[in-house]
């Protein structure tokens, strides 16, 4: 009888947490399908004028979509060098031990653990004299220095978990190191190379500090673009919705097809 009332509160308790966790994006949805005048007027839970002109606007304004295909190739970018450069090093970190190896992994995550307002002056006159303001991959380099840690600790571990038994079976059958990293090791790791894809992409898409300082126009991001909806008539709340449920598209999708890796993550402990 016990056991049923806890049951019971448990379920009360993670209902009332979802319906709280749900209610801003379920009020975002329902904003982008209304008006302004709609929004500023009344208060209702549904749109009682219906429009998709919001989206529309979005999809047919320059200023608008321009945004997002800014924010997916920076963020591509980012993602894929992020793992090039951290594959190797987790390697190392998990199969080698080596002068300082303990203190330069700490200072890796030093870097992590650092505002990113921290390195903004530093990259801003660095970029300008070297000419990458305003490019895709100036923001994914500057990205680098905050997710190749990231992506580092968490390969790691879950390189950690692999017999290196592995290792020297694949090197004495005569695989070179290149193969059997791709060929053996590499797939023994996807779950931690998904999970570690999935930081860096959500960090990348959701930074703001960094992209909307090091970028102006070429390459201006979408939350850049969503802090710049304020016109001599007020802010426009109904693009703004419907900007933000697209922005939150991406990161669904992703999280999608790595749920199950990230969810080996956290059972391995390493997310």
């Amino acid at each position: 009888m016990n056991e049923d009332k806890r049951f019971r509160k448990r379920s009360i308790f993670l209902l009332l947490y979802i319906l709280f966790a749900l209610l801003p994006i379920y009020w975002m949805i329902n904003m982008s399908f209304k008006t302004n005048e709609e929004i500023l007027s009344s208060f209702s839970f549904f749109p009682q004028q219906f429009t998709w002109a919001n989206y529309a606007r979005i999809f047919t304004d320059e200023s608008w979509y321009s945004g997002y295909i800014n924010s997916l190739i920076y963020v591509g970018i980012n993602t894929v060098v992020s793992l090039v450069v951290a594959l190797p090093a987790a390697y190392a970190f998990s199969r080698y031990s080596f002068l300082g190896d303990k203190h330069i992994f700490f200072w890796l995550l030093t870097n992590r653990m650092t505002p990113p307002a921290v390195f903004l002056l530093p990259f801003f006159q660095l970029y300008t004299t070297v000419g990458l303001m305003d490019t895709h991959l100036g923001v994914a380099l500057a990205h680098l220095l905050f997710n190749v840690p990231l992506a580092v600790w968490i390969l790691e571990g879950f390189m950690s978990g692999i017999p290196r038994e592995i290792d020297e079976t694949a090197y004495i059958d005569g695989y070179s190191f290149p193969r059997f990293f791709l060929t053996i090791f590499l797939p023994l790791i996807k779950a931690g190379v998904g999970v570690a894809a999935f930081f860096c992409f959500m960090f990348s898409w959701v930074e703001l500090l960094l992209a909307r300082t090091l970028t102006s126009v070429n390459a201006k991001p979408i939350v850049a673009t969503m802090t710049r909806t304020v016109s001599a008539s007020g802010m426009d709340w109904a693009t703004l919705a419907a900007a933000g449920v697209l922005t939150i598209v991406p990161g669904a999708i992703v999280i999608w097809f790595v749920r199950h890796y990230i969810a080996k993550g956290f059972a391995m402990g390493r997310v």
